[in-house]
Order: C-alpha cells, then structure tokens, then sequence
C-alpha cells in the first residue's frame, strides 16, 4: 500500500524524483532556520548544504526505475551509473571547488586590505557553498530512496 498516492503527473519515476527534489530543498531551508535563524529561500535552489538534493533525486530516480523496470535493466544499470557519478561529483569534485573558493576569497580580502587601490580587484566573491559533505551525500540518497519506495 502507498504511503504516498500520485500527486504530481502520471510518471513515477518523474514524481518519485521531483517529490525528492522538493523534500530534501525544503529541508535545507528549514535545518538553516533551526540552526542559524534565518529564512534563506535560496537554500531551496542552491547547491550544497544538508541533504545534498542531487543524491536525494538521482537516488529517487534508479530505486522507482529498479521498481518499475527491475534490477536487471538497460535502464536501471544507467540509472544506477547517472547517481553514481552525481554523487561522486557533489561529494568530490563540487566540494573541492568550493573549499578552493573558500581558500581565494580569503586571499582576495587580505590582498584588498593591503591598500593600495589601483591593485585591488574582484569585488564579487566565488561562491563557496558548491558541493556536499560526504554525510549530506548519505544522507540525499537514503532520503531519495525512501521517497521512492513511499511514492507510488
């Protein structure tokens, strides 16, 4: 029996993973509420942050397509494969780049306190929040998966 009945189209793997994508933004906004208290809508769409949203769809995604296809499908196995890479990304690659950010906006402060102001530059700040923790990788898929298995 659903936990969940169809809310979204007739799709279940669309509104399995859509419903995972808002599930896991709403919850960025509201564990920054809790913890910093502030209302941050951009936590919805922005990346980073607690559960990584990425894993939590492409998650959602391959557990409705192993329901409805099987685990020996064409299309499970790509399924399986896009989450896989997804999360390495949000977890490796994404995650590096902001910790770098991080590193250059620190020495774009400091060499824009030296002074001396035809060598100052970039105003604006890298973003810094770009990837996940591996915890809000776990977390994004265990909460994807669970949505699936929910939503039918």
């Amino acid at each position: 029996m659903p936990i969940i009945g169809r809310l979204l189209s007739d799709n279940y793997v669309l509104d399995a993973s859509l419903l995972a994508f808002l599930v896991a933004s709403a919850l960025k906004v509201i564990i920054v509420l809790i913890r910093y208290r502030r209302f941050d809508l951009r936590r919805f769409i922005g990346a980073g942050g607690m559960p990584s949203s990425h894993s939590a769809v492409v998650c959602a995604m391959a557990t409705a397509v192993y329901r409805t296809e099987g685990m020996r499908s064409t299309l499970f196995g790509v399924a399986a494969i896009v989450a896989i890479v997804v999360m390495y990304d949000a977890a490796g690659i994404r995650r590096a780049a902001g910790e770098q950010a991080k590193i250059i906006n620190e020495l774009l402060r400091r060499w824009n306190e030296g002074g001396e102001q035809d060598m100052q530059f970039m105003e604006k700040k890298l973003k810094e929040l770009l990837g996940h923790t591996p915890v809000q990788v776990f977390i994004g898929a265990l909460l994807g998966i669970a949505i699936a298995w929910a939503y039918v």
